[in-house]
């Protein structure tokens, strides 16, 4: 209905007006830019198990951030920074410097790829799952304390409210799609379709893959020996015979990962680029590259950014920020949908909500319900990154916006 870029930015514009939207739009900075990072830590992780099918590796102090230090071979080293997850990031972001169109070229064959080996996962691993790793399905409720201190509800209401909002950042490549609606060729039909048909699709493999992998491997695989590159440990542990999967499981994620980091950086430059054209931050986040027509200067400002996060903070920071970003962001979309088809239910619509509203109604209690799982940490950074940005608001946006300069 509105086919241009900036995502739950655009949506809260039209339906809550310039300071809402203000604050979906710096909200999505962790959404994206610092699910960008997330993404880049983990890509890191798998990036040095695959040197070590050449026997080489990265050393710790140079793929961890000075937050983390190491155990086993690795004990007493603290690490300095992220060199790898920089480099995924730079190499990324030239790419969508190049254009839109190579990007999803790039990006069409890594999906193939992963999602063939999800599949070859799922299909084999099928006949190593031992019933006892899922006797009792959900266990009874406990905590559990990482290795940064941070600790986590396990087992119970509490214990699956806050797994899924840790790793809710995965279904941020559903909301991307709309970021790209203002390049797409019919967006009125092409969104509806890329948004619902890639959420079922990925849905069903997500609760598969993880109930094949959970029924072949412990929960203590995961959370110590198997903590880095879980997926590959948990393979080459439990599925007799085929080692071999594992390596193919490690290129995959590789690909995987990269893909989800060029979407992120991709839509942090778009929703940049809407708030700027909105007069809400500067004109360098607008402007084309003279050749690529792509919003270079945005793309490299957030490569500073999102390399700063991956190369010095750690994964179960960074990712749990951007979660927490991410489900606030569709709060606000729940609540901006509702919203616009009260206010204007005269505007035609290509694709109407179904049930309004009670959708949106219970998408925004979910949602809280996993923002409340997450902990009182989490919603303090939330709490702090909103201020930062407010700041900013009333310091640039506030007195630069087209609706202050018409005014």
């Amino acid at each position: 209905m509105i086919p241009i870029a900036g995502s739950a930015y655009t949506y809260s514009y039209t339906t809550m007006g310039e300071l809402v939207a203000w604050i979906i739009g710096w909200d999505l900075v962790l959404e994206y830019a610092v699910g960008a990072a997330t993404v880049a830590i983990a890509w890191s992780e798998y990036f040095n198990k695959i040197l070590e099918y050449f026997h080489l590796h990265v050393p710790y102090q140079w793929c961890h951030s000075p937050l983390e230090h190491g155990m086993g071979a690795d004990a007493g080293v603290h690490g300095i920074m992220n060199i790898p997850a920089v480099g995924i990031l730079l190499i990324l972001s030239l790419l969508l410097i190049r254009g839109t169109q190579q990007s999803a070229f790039v990006n069409s064959i890594i999906v193939v790829t992963k999602v063939a080996i999800v599949l070859m996962v799922i299909v084999i691993g099928w006949g190593f799952m031992n019933p006892a790793n899922h006797t009792p399905y959900i266990p009874a409720a406990t905590t559990f304390t990482t290795a940064q201190g941070i600790t986590h509800p396990y087992g119970g209401l509490m214990g699956i409210l806050g797994a899924a909002g840790v790793v809710f950042f995965a279904f941020i490549g559903f909301d991307a799609v709309s970021t790209a609606a203002q390049e797409a060729k019919n967006p009125k039909r092409d969104m509806p379709i890329g948004i619902l048909g890639s959420l079922i699709i990925c849905t069903i493999l997500y609760v598969a893959f993880s109930h094949v992998l959970s029924g072949v491997a412990t929960v203590n695989d995961f959370r110590t020996a198997g903590k880095e590159a879980s997926v590959v440990f948990a393979i080459t542990k439990y599925m007799t015979g085929y080692a071999w999967m594992a390596k193919f499981v490690t290129v995959a994620i590789l690909a995987g990962f990269s893909s989800v980091i060029l979407v992120m950086l991709y839509g942090q430059s778009r929703v940049f680029f809407s708030m700027s054209q909105d007069g809400l931050v500067p004109k360098v986040f607008s402007d084309p590259h003279p050749k690529y027509k792509t919003p270079w200067k945005s793309n490299m400002l957030f490569f500073v950014f999102t390399a700063a996060f991956a190369a010095f903070i750690p994964e179960d920071i960074v990712g749990e920020m951007t979660s927490i970003g991410t489900l606030f962001a569709f709060i606000l979309v729940c609540a901006g949908v509702w919203i616009l088809r009260v206010r204007r239910p005269d505007l035609p619509r290509q694709f109407k909500v179904w049930a309004l509203p009670v959708v949106s109604i219970l998408g925004i209690v979910v949602c809280g319900a996993m923002i409340y799982g997450l902990g009182w940490t989490n919603w303090a950074r939330l709490g702090i990154w909103l201020l930062i940005g407010l700041v900013f608001y009333f310091c640039y946006g506030f007195w630069r916006s087209k609706l202050a300069t018409k005014s």
